[in-house]
């Protein structure tokens, strides 16, 4: 199970590396198909999923998502996304209404929620990728996710000893949390050294991309852990099995769908804003 955990990472990492280093067309279309994928994922887990059949959830959450990442390529003013999110609730809204009492309140509000949780946050990976010097500070979505989830794991096996959530998930601790954003935060600072400053003479962004990285270490742990109890609560193991030793797209990807949108925002603060 190791070596094809890590098989599989190893590819992972260097499909990461050439999408993103490419970006433009090629990134939206592979983030695409994530998203696809993990509205599936999390349709099914959720139950919401039509047997052999799609159900009008599951329609709508696709077209929308397909309209959304098109808004997301094409339209200049990126308002319009704001507008493709609203525009995807009122339609489950109109199932809602004129097919009562097909559907309950509660489907209705997973189903929109499936579609702003991976999907429309997965897209932000594109967006800090189209950011001025986006090509440097997209890392640090991973450095943030990535980066924190293997220092957090080899200091919590190391010196580990007080659980941070015991009821969700008792193998993690305290200990590891801290060492996760640590970790995050010393990549982050050398990557800003040796990488950024070198690349961007006229800025000195070091601490910017501490900030940044220990922010979304914090933040890509909490999507660790979100992920986790929605498995927890529909008595799931794994979102699924499309990458051998990891499980589905929200196994892989659970803590970089939250640290993206972070990554972005705050990008927008400290080094455009």
């Amino acid at each position: 199970m190791f070596m094809t955990r890590l098989a599989s990472s190893i590819v992972l990492l260097t499909l990461a590396l050439f999408t993103i280093y490419t970006g433009g067309y090629l990134l939206a279309a592979v983030l695409f198909l994530l998203a696809v994928i993990a509205y599936h994922e999390l349709t099914k887990a959720c139950g919401l999923a039509g047997k052999g059949q799609k159900n009008g959830l599951e329609i709508i959450g696709y077209a929308g998502i397909v309209a959304y990442y098109l808004l997301m390529v094409f339209a200049e003013d990126k308002i319009y996304l704001f507008l493709a999110l609203i525009t995807i609730l009122v339609a489950f809204m109109f199932l809602y209404v004129f097919t009562f009492p097909k559907y309950r309140a509660e489907q209705i509000m997973c189903a929109f929620f499936c579609v702003a949780y991976a999907p429309v946050m997965l897209s932000f990976i594109y967006l800090v990728r189209c950011l001025p010097y986006g090509i440097y500070t997209v890392w640090m979505i991973f450095i943030s996710s990535w980066i924190c989830d293997t220092c957090a794991y080899a200091v919590g096996m190391l010196i580990g000893k007080h659980k941070l959530t015991p009821v969700l998930s008792p193998k993690k601790s305290v200990e590891g949390a801290v060492g996760g954003i640590a970790g995050s935060a010393i990549v982050g600072a050398l990557y800003a050294y040796f990488v950024v400053e070198q690349a961007i003479s006229e800025q000195q962004v070091i601490w910017v991309f501490v900030l940044i990285s220990g922010v979304g270490a914090v933040i890509s742990q909490v999507g660790d852990l979100a992920a986790s109890a929605i498995k927890r609560n529909h008595d799931i193991k794994d979102y699924g099995k499309l990458i051998p030793g990891h499980g589905g797209v929200m196994d892989r990807f659970d803590s970089v769908i939250f640290t993206a949108p972070m990554i972005y925002f705050l990008t927008l603060m400290l080094i455009h804003g």
